[in-house]
């Protein structure tokens, strides 16, 4: 079986975990459970003087839960480092891909969390027999949320001169 892409992790490829988090372009670590996906879009329902068959409905702000990553190995600097910052609290916001992959190796699904920041870490029970490190629980909050079937970005989060998006993060 093919490993996902990467520039220096495919000889790590784990078969047993299936959701890969790539950060910065690069497959950085791998999850066997990923939980909490759910988004809820406020409403409005009006009601038309005269019209008792239909309604009309408005569409509000949308609101993204965390997600929370189970079971997970890594061994690259890159996502290690992004968890260390919380503790300097000068961690930086980044877009992060969820992504899954079939057997050839090809994308299925990927999930690209617009601004993503860890707000929770749980590490299990250290072991001495192992070179990479184990995550129990990873929890991300993200600001957006793009849905495709390829790799949809991993890299820092760039803001305009208003405080939204870079064009970059929906591309």
């Amino acid at each position: 079986m093919p490993a996902p892409k990467s520039n220096s992790n495919s000889e790590n490829y784990v078969t047993t975990n299936r959701f890969y988090i790539e950060i910065e372009n690069n497959t950085v670590a791998s999850f066997s459970e990923c939980s909490g996906i759910s988004i809820d879009v406020e409403k409005e329902v009006y009601q038309e003087g005269g019209v008792n068959d239909q309604q009309r409905i408005s569409l509000g702000h949308t609101r993204f839960s965390d997600i929370t990553l189970k079971r997970g190995t890594t061994d690259d600097n890159t996502f290690s480092q992004w968890l260390s910052e919380l503790f300097e609290q000068k961690t930086q916001r980044r877009n992060v891909n969820i992504v899954t992959y079939n057997q050839a190796g090809e994308i299925m699904k990927s999930w690209c969390l617009i601004g993503a920041i860890p707000v929770g870490w749980k590490l299990p029970s250290l072991e001495a027999d192992g070179n990479t490190v184990a995550v129990e629980e990873l929890t991300l909050a993200f600001e957006g949320l793009k849905i495709g079937k390829q790799s949809a970005g991993g890299d820092a989060v760039s803001r305009d001169a208003k405080g939204y998006f870079g064009k970059g993060a929906w591309e």
